[in-house]
């Protein structure tokens, strides 16, 4: 993974992160709350020799005693030390239930004991550790064997008296709550490294090389309305949208299919934009010139002449069958060069029409007297039909949903392809966000300041120029798709070969 990828990572999942920071934060907070104050306090003994003073007993008394004070820093916690302190404060414990809120401690090569005690008060943890410091000295005075002068050649001292603690010592409100929060963001970070191993969801071009060699030929921006306005190119050719649209149509004319130019679009599973996709595809070629034969090969759950606003009655099925000819039903649409062969009635048989002979001479014919030849498929991985009439083509387009499709989706109807030896001639990725960590566009900046020209505006540029002729207004989607008096080319004229 790259340092982009560990970006994106963050900007995809930071409200996970965030949530999970908090709840660290707000746990060590209600721990802290939650916890009794505890105080320690401190006492520390000195242990020296008494000897007559001079420098060679001297040194022998100082490694007797640092060879001693661990043996002293134990006594500690035995009952002959702990036992008078209870008695004396009235604590009413054990020895061993006190020596859990007591710690003696010596630093290295001193002879300083260090006497610790914890208590909810903080008077009385300093009662206990100067009790204790006491019952140290009196207890190593009666244990210690005595010299020839009848004195223990050990002593020692109470060189510093605990004193009740102003502030608690635990919790650590300010340290809980930094670990507390790195906990929380850790396992943030955690969660969203996880989030986006197991999220097998196709978002990316990046994430489409992982599955096929084929190369990306367009990324449809994701549009809120694109129900309300399935034709995008038509309704508003100035929106980012239709413009992801005319960069399809230019990517498609720099494919090589061999001089082919017919193509099936199809998807993995259904709602992924095939349909819209195909439509605006075939008006982007139209409007550049291209004559256009859109087919709705979608025997199944047909669309186009829903979207195009068209007599849908009759159509491809009836050609298929013989009922009809290819002029008699082949539509001109939009006063484009683009003509429209619906779907016609559902077939009991689609799959064994769309790879019939009649279907591939069909296509034949139409790619003698059109540029470019679409047909809108169903999806490969619920039925058969878009694998079998990608073979009679030149190539299939595979419409992939952003953030829908899994890379599973997408491999298994790429090998339904590659079954029955049908080219793949590219993917195109629909719905892309044009926000947020997965926008295709994200890298460009909001299209890196060659943004387009609204409607709003246009209309006020247009208001102090001077018109010779007044403009006819534009054609709905009703009057688009009325049959024109020229009819289709010849080749839509043309019967099928039986």
């Amino acid at each position: 993974m790259e340092l982009s990828d560990y970006i994106r990572i963050l900007r995809k999942n930071w409200a996970v992160i965030l949530v999970a920071t908090l709840l660290g934060l707000s746990g060590a907070a209600a721990y802290s709350l939650t916890r009794t104050p505890i105080y320690e306090s401190s006492s520390t003994v000195f242990v020296s020799t008494q000897t007559s003073g001079t420098v060679a007993e001297l040194q022998q008394g100082s490694s007797f005693t640092q060879a001693r004070i661990n043996t002293y820093v134990g006594l500690v916690k035995t009952p002959i030390v702990m036992n008078p302190v209870i008695a004396e404060l009235g604590l009413g414990i054990t020895a061993g239930q006190l020596g859990q809120s007591v710690a003696a401690s010596a630093a290295l090569n001193t002879t300083l004991i260090t006497i610790t005690a914890e208590d909810a008060d903080p008077v009385r943890a300093a009662e206990i550790a100067n009790a204790l410091a006491a019952g140290l000295t009196a207890a190593v005075d009666s244990i210690e064997p005595t010299g020839e002068s009848g004195m223990s050649p050990v002593k020692l001292s109470r060189v510093s008296d605990a004193q009740p603690a102003m502030s608690p010592a635990s919790p650590n409100v300010p340290l809980n709550l930094a670990l507390g929060t790195l906990v929380g963001l850790a396992l943030g970070l955690g969660i969203a490294v996880l989030r986006t191993v197991l999220d097998t969801r196709v978002r990316t071009s990046r994430d489409i090389e992982q599955v096929t060699k084929a190369p990306m030929i367009g990324a449809i921006a994701f549009d809120p309305k694109a129900k309300e306005r399935p034709l995008i190119v038509h309704a508003d050719p100035l929106s980012p949208r239709a413009e992801s649209f005319r960069a399809l149509r230019t990517n498609l004319q720099f494919l090589d299919m061999g001089g082919r130019a017919s193509f099936v679009v199809t998807s993995s599973v259904p709602s992924e934009g095939k349909s819209t996709t195909t439509i605006n595809l075939a008006i982007a070629l139209a409007d550049a010139g291209k004559r256009v034969a859109l087919l709705d090969a979608d025997l199944r759950k047909p669309k186009v002449a829903e979207y195009l606003g068209i007599e849908g009655g009759a159509g491809l099925t009836d050609v298929l069958i013989g009922r009809t000819r290819v002029g008699d039903v082949m539509l001109p649409w939009g006063g484009r060069s683009l003509y429209v062969l619906p779907a016609g009635k559902i077939p009991p048989n689609p799959s064994e029409l769309l790879g019939s002979r009649q279907m591939q001479q069909l296509l034949e014919v139409l790619e003698r007297d059109f540029d470019v030849v679409l047909c809108d498929a169903p999806p490969l991985l619920p039925v058969t039909d878009a694998a079998i009439l990608a073979r009679a083509t030149s190539g299939a387009i595979v419409a992939v949903a952003a953030g829908r499709t899994t890379r599973h989706q997408l491999s298994g109807a790429l090998e339904a392809l590659e079954t029955v030896g049908a080219k793949v001639a590219g993917v195109a990725l629909t719905m892309v966000p044009t926000r947020g960590p997965d926008s295709y566009y994200a890298g460009y900046g909001g299209y890196g300041g060659y943004g387009y020209i609204q409607k709003d505006t246009a209309k006020k540029a247009s208001r102090g120029r001077k018109r010779k002729t007044p403009l006819a207004p534009a054609p709905t989607v009703a009057q688009a798709g009325r049959r024109s008096t020229q009819g289709p080319p010849t080749a839509a004229r043309r019967p099928v070969a039986e």
